[in-house]
């Protein structure tokens, strides 16, 4: 249980040290990106109004159909792509990246690539 409670404040500090310097604006709001081992979660947050305005992720039934594991880079790709679109419908042509606790390479950097690909300043 001890051992646990210290991953857990290594984490907060993780991601309270990324995030500290990135808030999101009407104009310019915040990508935050959310992995786990079978899942990507991201959302563009407007934390002015403390609103999401346009989300994707892996468990999404329509985005689910098209990927056969949610937990790899393929799937990261196409969870970028469907947020792009998303938000370029919106009327959003720049944000900015939170990567949370996680490092930027892998699935958090494909997801990245794939958003920028689909017409999203980061």
């Amino acid at each position: 249980m001890k051992h646990q409670k210290s991953l857990n404040k290594q984490r907060w500090r993780r991601t309270n040290r990324v995030r500290k310097n990135i808030r999101g604006t009407a104009d310019r709001p915040r990508l935050s990106v959310h992995r786990t081992n079978k899942h990507i979660y991201c959302q563009l947050i407007d934390d002015e109004l403390g609103k999401t305005l346009c989300s994707a992720s892996t468990r999404d039934t329509e985005l689910a159909a098209k990927i056969a594991n949610g937990g790899n880079c393929e799937a990261a790709k196409v969870i970028g792509e469907a947020l792009a679109a998303k938000a370029v419908a919106a009327g959003v042509k720049q944000a900015k990246f939170d990567r949370g606790r996680f490092k930027f390479h892998g699935r958090v950097a494909e997801l990245a690539k794939a958003v920028r690909e689909g017409g999203v300043e980061l």
